[in-house]
């Protein structure tokens, strides 16, 4: 994954976003930023006065990282089945956060650092996902993160004990509009 090292990069993204719901609530949108370069996984939180508003991601994409996170602006604005469609008078209310990911990688709940770790748990047929920010913001240690993963699976707590749980982590560059 190309590190967004450059603020131009961050904010062109923030803007794509932006842009892509505005379209899609029939409004013109800014003058559209040049596309960073890379392609990878992202997510799109949107939030009101600090509430989550909605949120969608793609664990892995090879489309350019600018087509991706525009899809997930339209989906986390419009599809999140936690939420009703986002409508115009909102529109200049959401904050918009993204996640853009690193790769996947094998780890034991004793690796899991909280804060830097992002969480995939995946047994049988259910699977769960917990960006790495979210401990932070429920207050949660390891272990209350480690849980939270399992409620989010439809798991019972402590699945990632079971011989068969394939526990995933990743890293995560999160930057918002200011």
């Amino acid at each position: 994954m190309k590190k967004l090292s450059s603020p131009e990069d961050r904010k062109g993204l923030l803007a794509i976003a932006r842009n892509a719901i505005s379209e899609s609530l029939g409004l013109t949108p800014e003058q559209q930023p040049p596309l960073p370069a890379g392609s990878g996984g992202v997510f799109v939180t949107l939030r009101i006065d600090g509430n989550l508003r909605g949120c969608i991601g793609r664990l892995r994409s090879n489309a350019p990282i600018g087509s991706t996170v525009a899809q997930m602006a339209k989906s986390a604005a419009f599809e999140d089945p936690r939420f009703f469609p986002l409508a115009k008078e909102e529109l200049h209310r959401i904050e918009i956060e993204i996640s853009r990911l690193s790769e996947f990688f094998p780890i034991t709940a004793e690796e899991v650092v909280v804060g830097i770790h992002g969480l995939m748990l995946t047994l049988g047929s259910k699977s769960g996902l917990l960006l790495p920010q979210v401990p932070g913001e429920q207050g949660w240690d390891r272990d209350a993160y480690l849980s939270g993963l399992c409620n989010k699976a439809g798991l019972a707590d402590r699945s990632w004990e079971n011989p068969k749980a394939r526990l995933e982590a990743f890293t995560a560059e999160v930057f918002s509009e200011e």
